[in-house]
Order: structure tokens, then C-alpha cells, then sequence
């Protein structure tokens, strides 16, 4: 038998985060693969990595340089799919994790994509609107080799937006010498964008909170709701549980942690980040301590910020019946071990978030046929498709008794190692 590497040799052993989780929730799920576990190192192993330099003018004409990454992880059902992300913190070893959860979210949902991912390590807000220009359209073309519309097709993330993928689409186009609409997802309404998008994320969330919330007697309306990261996803997810019924009794970003028993006035909070950047200084709540934050009583809470928060310690002292991941894996696997003990629900990140890349999928279907539907065709399918696999995930749940995260992961890495396995290897 061929010797296996445990750790991929580019890999920093000492900090083996977040893709040691993403490999021990492979490893978890292999008992469950039959004969389909024969080819379960090639979920262990990114198909292709790209590492580019990004140097730029700044606009005081000092020469700065930054590290870009590109990672495919698995293309054996189709053209990769996943956002880029601008934070401060983003590495390989992240990238590569998060490139992995593309490949089980978009197999879980049925799309017919591989997962991928990428970065840049910067913190946009320490660049001017000109620069950010310059490097996202530095990093496209440096990227411009693996990235196109039937190869790999970037959206936003953290720390991007639709002006970002504007950018990104018009860089490719003008290299390739023709519009290429169908590169990014999530571009701007008038280059081809979709109806829907901005809020598909967030949508995605309380879609999936509902469905749990239907099979285990937890009522929209009437329940409080805990919201970490109040960004486009949870910013978006909070209005939608306020509007269907529940109330919102906490929130947190980067710079303020903040809770109103009552009630928050989530438009009101939703102006006030619009207009200052952050909940610092909102006044229709009270500050709380982090510590605080984490032991609110609540029926929902909702984890949208970044991956790795939800961590054993703060597991142990959570006090809620459902955990939604809008975040991309916000839950560690000891955490999720413990979850489980204490009978707290997790829908986790490959299910709850995936309303984001669905209605990507509907956008890049729409530029390739030129034919746009509207908001209210787009949230239907939307609806129809996060609802089915919802079922699908549940009942595959129940019937191994594993978690739903498992769940996910089992139907999501049949069907990639399926494709895997009957494409076969070249040469």
C-alpha cells in the first residue's frame, strides 16, 4: 500500500489551523463511504495551489508588495467556485481550508462546481478606494492563468465586495480581449450581476435556521436570536429572523459587543454600521463583555464572522437550543464533539451559508444565457433548492445517527469521490 502523508510539507506543523479541522472532518466521515473510501486522499490534497506576489504604486509612490493566493481544491464535478478574501490574517493553510469547504458545500447543494478559494493578506481599510483598485487588479491578472468562467470563478468574501469583482471582471476581460461577464459572481446589477445576491447569504441562514427550527419545535417567531458578526451575512440574516418574528437580543462585530433583552432595532443598527463602519457608539443597545456574550440565554445563535470562534471553551458555556453557521467554519471539531453532548443543534457552515454560492450559481446561468430572472424567481429557487438539501441532509442524519454536519459532509464526498472515481486517473 502507498505511503500517505499526514502533513503536507508546505505546511506549518505548528499552526495547523483551520485545515487540520477540515481534514478531521474527512476523517470522520470515511466509515461512512463504502468502497468510495478507497479515493478519500484526494479530498486531502488541494488539486492546485497558486501563491502570487501583488506589488502596487501606493499613492505616495512607495513600491508595496503582498501575498495572493489562489487554491483549487477539487474540480472532478466542475469549474472551481469561491470567494476571495482581503483580511489581514489570511494564509495558505486558511485558504486551503476554506477551498475545501467550497468543494463539500457546493456538492451538498448539488451544484455542479469544485471548491476553491483565495486572498490577499492585507487590511483594506488601511488602503485608499485607488489602491485597493490597483491590487485587486494586480492579483487578477497574476491569477488570470487558473481563473475563467468554465475554469474557476472568484466571488466576495470578507473583506470584498461587488466593486471588487467589478474590478476583478473587467481586469480579466480586457487581458482576454473580450467581455467575459461569467468570470466573477456577485459583480454589480448592471455587469451582469444577479438579482438577489447581496442577500442570498444571509437569506441562506434563516432558510436553513427555519428548517431546523421546523423538526426540532423551535419557533421563528417569538425566539431570540444571537448574532456574532454583523457584516453582509449576518447583518442581512438578523433583519430577515426580526422580520419573520424573532428578536434579536445581541450582536457583535470587531469593534463592539452589544445587547438589548427587548429587542434590537436591527434597521436602525443596519443605518448606523452603514453610516459609521461599525456598531461602536450604537445606542439602541447596551455593551456587554465578550464572556457575557457567549453565555446569553437564546433559541438561535448565530455564528457569521470567521472561522474558529466557536471553540470547546465557549462550547461548554453556550446556552442555546440551534447553532446556524453563517460563518465558514466557525465551529472547531472538539467544539462540535461538545455541542453534541449537550444536545445543542449545529447546521453547519456547508448547509447554512450555501445560499451565497446558489444564487452565484443562478447569476453565472444567467450570463452565460444573457437571460435574467427576477428577485422573486430567484429567491424561489433559492428556497427550493436550500430547503431539498436541507431534507436530503436531515434524513441522511437520522438514518446514521450522525451529526447534521456529518451528514453533509457524507452526502457531499459520495458524490465528489463518485465523480472522482468514474472520470479515473490521467494518465
Amino acid at each position: 500500500m502507498a505511503a500517505t502523508h499526514e502533513t503536507l510539507s508546505y505546511l506549518d506543523p505548528a499552526r495547523p489551523e483551520p485545515w487540520a479541522s477540515f481534514i478531521e472532518q474527512i476523517d470522520r466521515v470515511a466509515p461512512h463511504l463504502g468502497h468510495l473510501s478507497h479515493w478519500i486522499e484526494t479530498l486531502k490534497r488541494p488539486k492546485r495551489i497558486l501563491i502570487v506576489d501583488v506589488p502596487i504604486v501606493r499613492d505616495d509612490g512607495s513600491i508595496a508588495h503582498f501575498e495572493g493566493y489562489r487554491v483549487q481544491h477539487n474540480l472532478s464535478r466542475g469549474p472551481g467556485k469561491g470567494g476571495v478574501r482581503f483580511h489581514p490574517a489570511v494564509s495558505l493553510n486558511e485558504v486551503m481550508a476554506l477551498s475545501g469547504w467550497m468543494t463539500v458545500k457546493n456538492a451538498a447543494l448539488g451544484l455542479p462546481y469544485g471548491g476553491a478559494k483565495g486572498g490577499i493578506r492585507i487590511d483594506p481599510r488601511q488602503f485608499s478606494r485607488a489602491e485597493l483598485e490597483r491590487i485587486t487588479r494586480r492579483y487578477t491578472s497574476e491569477i488570470g492563468i487558473v481563473i475563467g468562467p468554465d475554469k474557476d470563478i472568484p466571488a466576495p468574501d470578507v473583506g470584498t465586495s461587488e466593486q471588487t469583482m467589478a474590478w476583478m471582471m473587467d481586469t480579466y476581460s480586457v487581458n482576454v480581449g473580450h467581455t467575459a461577464s461569467g468570470v466573477v459572481t456577485g459583480k454589480p446589477i448592471a455587469l451582469g450581476g444577479s438579482l438577489g445576491r447581496q442577500e442570498a447569504t444571509g437569506r441562506g441562514v434563516f432558510i436553513a435556521a427555519r428548517e431546523a427550527g421546523l423538526r426540532m419545535d423551535v419557533p421563528i417567531a417569538g425566539a431570540r436570536v444571537v448574532v456574532q458578526g454583523f457584516g453582509n451575512v449576518g447583518g442581512v440574516a438578523a433583519r430577515i429572523f426580526r422580520e419573520n418574528g424573532a428578536k434579536v437580543v445581541a450582536l457583535q462585530d470587531a469593534e463592539a459587543t452589544l445587547a438589548n433583552p427587548d429587542g434590537i432595532d436591527i434597521p436602525a443598527a443596519l443605518a448606523h454600521v452603514a453610516a459609521h463602519g461599525s456598531l461602536a457608539g450604537y445606542e439602541g443597545a447596551q455593551a456587554i463583555g465578550e464572556d457575557e456574550f457567549w453565555h446569553l440565554e437564546c433559541e438561535y445563535f448565530v455564528p457569521a464572522a470567521l472561522e474558529g470562534q466557536l471553540t470547546p471553551a465557549r462550547a461548554h458555556g453556550l446556552r442555546t437550543r440551534i447553532v446556524v453557521e453563517g460563518a465558514n467554519g466557525p465551529t472547531t471539531p472538539a467544539a462540535d464533539d461538545i455541542l453534541r453532548d449537550r444536545f445543542i443543534l449545529v447546521v453547519p457552515d456547508v448547509l447554512a451559508n450555501a445560499g451565497g454560492v446558489t444564487v452565484s450559481y443562478f447569476e453565472w446561468v444567467q450570463d452565460f444565457s444573457s437571460f435574467f430572472w427576477t428577485e422573486e424567481e430567484i429567491n424561489a429557487r433559492l428556497e427550493g433548492i436550500m430547503v431539498k438539501a436541507f431534507g436530503a441532509i436531515w434524513h441522511t442524519a437520522q438514518e446514521r445517527r450522525v451529526s447534521i454536519r456529518t451528514a453533509a459532509f457524507i452526502i457531499a464526498c459520495q458524490r465528489v469521490l463518485a465523480a472522482r472515481e468514474q472520470r479515473g486517473l490521467y494518465p
